[in-house]
């Protein structure tokens, strides 16, 4: 069974990383997340994905994934907030999932994404129903809090709009 360890900071040298994921923030305080349609529920995420060969660095994986997902630009400021640890226990060395948070400049129409034909639903909404929608647990809210500090550190977020909306 696979473990997964939270740790704050950067990705260790040598650690492969397969996912680059966005805590991503609106100036009033709420934070964007998508929800996919499965049979009978929606399941929601962080906007992100796996890098790609062109991809530049961490901060290219998350700028082309937040467009192709949710058609939404960041501003210049991305920072690391942490990534997880995963030890799937089968011999293959562990390997990093990243989560980067970042101010949001633009979210443009929505639009199907072009990985898979997807049009997935857009949410603005405040941390803590992030954190009840991931259904992440422990290690889902310390990436959440974790970015929410961030958030006040780099860009002055000190409170959120209490409204939640499909955009």
């Amino acid at each position: 069974m696979a473990t997964f360890t939270w740790f704050d900071g950067e990705v260790p040298n040598g650690t492969k990383i397969t996912q680059v994921y966005g805590l991503v923030f609106t100036p009033d305080g709420r934070m964007l997340i998508i929800g996919k349609d499965k049979k009978d529920r929606v399941e929601y995420s962080l906007i992100g994905g796996t890098p790609e060969d062109f991809d530049v660095d961490k901060e290219a994986t998350l700028r082309r994934e937040l467009l192709e997902e949710a058609n939404t630009a960041l501003g210049n400021e991305i920072h690391m907030v942490g990534y997880q640890l995963v030890d799937e226990e089968n011999g293959i060395p562990p390997y990093a999932q990243v989560r980067m948070m970042a101010m949001i400049d633009s979210i443009g129409p929505s639009q199907p994404d072009p990985d898979n034909g997807q049009t997935y639903q857009r949410i603005l909404t405040t941390p803590d129903r992030v954190i009840e929608l991931l259904k992440w647990g422990t290690t889902g809210e310390k990436q959440v809090k974790a970015a929410v500090q961030m958030a006040k550190q780099y860009f002055g977020i000190s409170s959120h709009l209490d409204k939640e909306e499909i955009v």
